[in-house]
């Protein structure tokens, strides 16, 4: 309990850059959770239930993709998604007629986390390559969709709002030394490729830790991300 001169102004919660990012990153979470997913062991194949079932098999389709991305990378078999969601091949490509369309999809609310956070005022570069960051360790398909598919248009506005992100608080970002003074954005993406190459095909207890270690090597340090990721294996 306070002393009875103790300011009241001095118990109250100040701007935290790793709170922020905690929650744009819970926020991305929870409009997961919060879209219906089909339970593929109740699921019963064959049975069509007509346009009401579209909206709960798509939702499911996209849960289970960003799944399966995760686990297996982008190129992993279709035919594992539909069965992670519980459907048949021929509604997942009613919903998606390729496999573009569905990654796309999956990773949409990895742009908008990332979009808000850079629309909060107090936001720096480092929050906004913490969230990225943390975005890429849990699925590098996230980077590889954008790094192997970069000529499809759809790919390219997720690419390009992005960068568009990033780039919002680059100038302060390399004002403070996060970045070097004669970092571009384009620049910024570059490195968060090589970030999720370094990561890519590695066991996820290890990804935050080379993650980490990949962009100290390129002179950027991520205290947040540091400090995040230490709170998850402590």
């Amino acid at each position: 309990m306070a002393e009875p001169d103790t300011p009241l102004d001095a118990f109250e919660p100040q701007p935290d850059s790793t709170l922020r990012i905690c929650c744009s990153y819970a926020s991305c979470v929870a409009k997961r959770m919060r879209k219906p997913k089909t339970d593929p062991k109740t699921a019963v194949r064959g049975l069509n239930l007509g346009p009401a079932a579209a909206g709960a098999n798509r939702a499911a389709l996209i849960a289970a993709a960003r799944e399966v991305f995760a686990e297996e990378g982008l190129h992993a078999p279709l035919s594992a998604i539909a069965r992670r969601a519980g459907v048949g091949q021929g509604s997942l490509y009613r919903h998606f007629p390729d496999r573009i369309a569905l990654a796309v999809a999956a990773f949409e609310d990895n742009v908008e986390a990332l979009e808000d956070l850079a629309n909060t005022p107090t936001t720096t570069l480092a929050d906004l390559l913490t969230l990225i960051t943390r975005q890429v360790v849990e699925s590098t398909a996230f980077v590889d969709l954008a790094r192997i598919e970069h000529a499809d248009d759809r790919v390219e506005s997720l690419a390009v709002r992005s960068e568009a992100a990033l780039a919002s608080r680059l100038d302060d970002g390399r004002a403070v030394g996060t970045v070097p003074p004669d970092m571009t954005s384009a620049d910024v993406m570059l490195c968060l490729t090589m970030v999720a190459g370094a990561i890519s095909g590695r066991p996820a207890t290890q990804r935050e830790q080379v993650a980490d270690r990949a962009w100290r090597l390129m002179g950027i340090t991520l205290p947040a991300f540091v400090e995040i990721a230490a709170e998850r294996t402590g």
